[in-house]
Parts: structure tokens; C-alpha cells; sequence
């Protein structure tokens, strides 16, 4: 690496401290602000939880799917970013006895990942209270982040940054005028948003940096454990969306006959794996990046991967 690259990560580096600072946001005053969820509101927009696929559902029906994906999705942020803010303490020590301002930087990647958990575990609570007894979610988030820090880091630093991003395209989806929108989901989107923005460069400086330290053969193996992390993500998003169409037959008010239900589970798996695989693997910048680093034949492999997640 050059002087003048070297002075260039540097620079990106302290940017990300520079935006962590001016937009620093407090849980209690800046997000809950004495409010709560209401048994009435939509916990999530339209566009996340693909609404329009629950076809036989009513309106009240579809707004008690909106709260269910609104709990599931506190409960999945707060397993991933366990094993995110894992990694980012894992890489700081790169730079414990270096750069001190890529290690403040990812430092503060780590501390925003710690209130991120705690803002999700306390508005997961915060739905449990205004919804019927009975729901579950059972991924226990240290066996995954086990599970996940057990492949490289390049194909978790890809995984990583898919997930940032995505964060991303929920947040434009929260701002679109809908009075039925909790405005407390609304500033949970917001505020997360802005903090992930910033670790979305993070992710992708140090995947460029592990991707210079991997020959041909150990990127593609990366790129197969790239895909088999895709794959478990999927194993859990069918998991729940399967005990989230159950919960939802149990308390929605009506006989559920085996062929309506097997279309709301379908429904809500299409849902999920709308938020949390396909909505980051097709925005613009994650395809950037990664096509940069692969061959033309792993990202066939890739994009065969994904179209059986369809």
C-alpha cells in the first residue's frame, strides 16, 4: 500500500468517527420518548412486510401480521448484531497497536452495535406487551454468532455489509405516508439507519482489506461460505416464518383451514426473506462491491444460490 493510500483509508476512517458524532442518538430521548406501541398501529410498512401477498387476510388481519413481522424483526436485528459487534471487536485488535483512528472508529462501530441490541430488545418488549401470549422466537444469538464467526472473515464481512445496507432500503420504506405507522417504529428506523450508514463504509473498507491479504483459491472459498451463511440465514427465516403463521392462526380471531394457512406461511416467509437477504443483495452498492472482488463464475454461483431462495 502506498503513502498516499494509506492517507486515504486513514481520511475514510475518520470520517465514520467524524458522521458517528453528528449523529448521535440517545435511546430514551431520541427514539422512545415515553411512547409505546399501540394494539391499533402497524409496526412495519407495507413495503417490508409485502402485505398485498396476504390475499385472504382483512384489514385488521393484515395490520396483526404487520405487528408480528415488526417483533420478528426486533428479535433478528437483535441476534445479528451480536455476531457484528463480535467481529468489529475482533478486528479492532488489528489495530490496537496501529492506526488509532481506524481502531477509535471501529470502537465506536462496536459501542452503537451494543445500544442497537438493547433498543431492540427493549422495543421487542415493549410489542410483547400489547400482543397475545404465545409468540416465540427461539435462535439463541451466541450459538449463531458462534455458528457465523466460525467461516472466514471475507464471507463474514460480505454477509455483514448485505445487512448494513439493507438497512438502508427499510428506512425509505418507514417514511412513506401511512397514519396507520407506529411513529415509534418510525424513529426506530430512522435512528438505526443513521448509524448503520456509517458501518456500511466500515464493513466495506475492511472487506476490501481482508480481500488483499486472500489468494484466488481461499477467496473462492470464502465466496462457498458466503453462500452457505446465506443459506443458514434462510434456515432461520423459514423457521420463523413458519411459528409466526402458527401464532397468527392461533390469535386472529377465526378458523384457519390447512390450504389458507400454508399461503400465510408462504407469505410471511416471502416477507422475510424480502427483508433480510434479497433487499440487500439488490441494492446497488452491495452489487458494486462484491462483483469488484469475484469472478464472473462466483457470482453465478452466488446468483444460482439466491434464485432458489425465490
Amino acid at each position: 500500500m502506498t503513502a498516499t493510500d494509506s492517507h486515504s483509508l486513514h481520511t475514510r476512517y475518520d470520517r465514520t468517527i467524524q458522521s458517528s458524532k453528528r449523529v448521535y442518538w440517545d435511546i430514551d430521548d431520541d427514539v422512545i420518548k415515553g411512547r409505546r406501541f399501540e394494539a391499533i398501529q402497524k409496526f412495519l410498512p407495507d413495503g417490508l412486510t409485502l402485505i398485498d401477498g396476504f390475499k385472504t387476510l382483512s384489514p385488521s388481519e393484515r395490520r396483526f401480521v404487520s405487528q408480528i413481522q415488526g417483533r420478528t424483526y426486533a428479535n433478528v436485528f437483535g441476534l445479528v448484531e451480536r455476531y457484528i459487534n463480535a467481529k468489529m471487536l475482533e478486528l479492532s485488535r488489528t489495530y490496537a497497536l496501529g492506526d488509532q483512528v481506524a481502531l477509535e472508529a471501529l470502537m465506536r462501530f462496536s459501542s452503537e452495535e451494543l445500544k442497537h441490541q438493547e433498543l431492540f430488545r427493549r422495543i421487542e418488549a415493549q410489542m410483547g406487551a400489547v400482543m397475545p401470549e404465545g409468540y416465540r422466537f427461539d435462535v439463541d444469538p451466541n450459538s449463531l454468532a458462534r455458528a457465523v464467526l466460525s467461516k472466514s472473515t471475507w464471507a463474514v464481512l460480505a454477509l455483514t455489509l448485505d445487512i448494513e445496507l439493507f438497512t438502508q432500503s427499510h428506512y425509505k420504506q418507514s417514511i412513506d405516508a401511512d397514519p396507520e405507522l407506529s411513529p415509534l417504529f418510525k424513529d426506530v428506523f430512522l435512528h438505526h439507519w443513521k448509524e448503520e450508514s456509517q458501518h456500511a463504509i466500515l464493513d466495506e473498507l475492511e472487506l476490501l482489506r481482508e480481500d488483499g491479504t486472500l489468494d484466488a483459491a481461499a477467496r473462492d472459498r470464502a465466496v462457498d461460505e458466503l453462500i452457505e451463511l446465506v443459506a443458514a440465514v434462510d434456515g432461520i427465516l423459514r423457521a420463523q416464518a413458519a411459528a409466526d403463521a402458527r401464532y397468527f392462526t392461533a390469535h386472529c380471531g377465526r378458523a384457519i383451514f390447512p390450504a389458507e394457512a400454508d399461503a400465510i406461511e408462504a407469505a410471511f416467509l416471502a416477507a422475510y426473506r424480502w427483508q433480510y437477504i434479497h433487499s440487500g443483495v439488490q441494492h446497488p452498492h452491495f452489487g458494486k462491491v462484491l462483483t469488484g472482488l469475484i469472478t464472473d463464475a462466483q457470482g453465478q454461483r452466488i446468483q444460482a444460490a439466491l434464485a432458489t431462495l425465490t
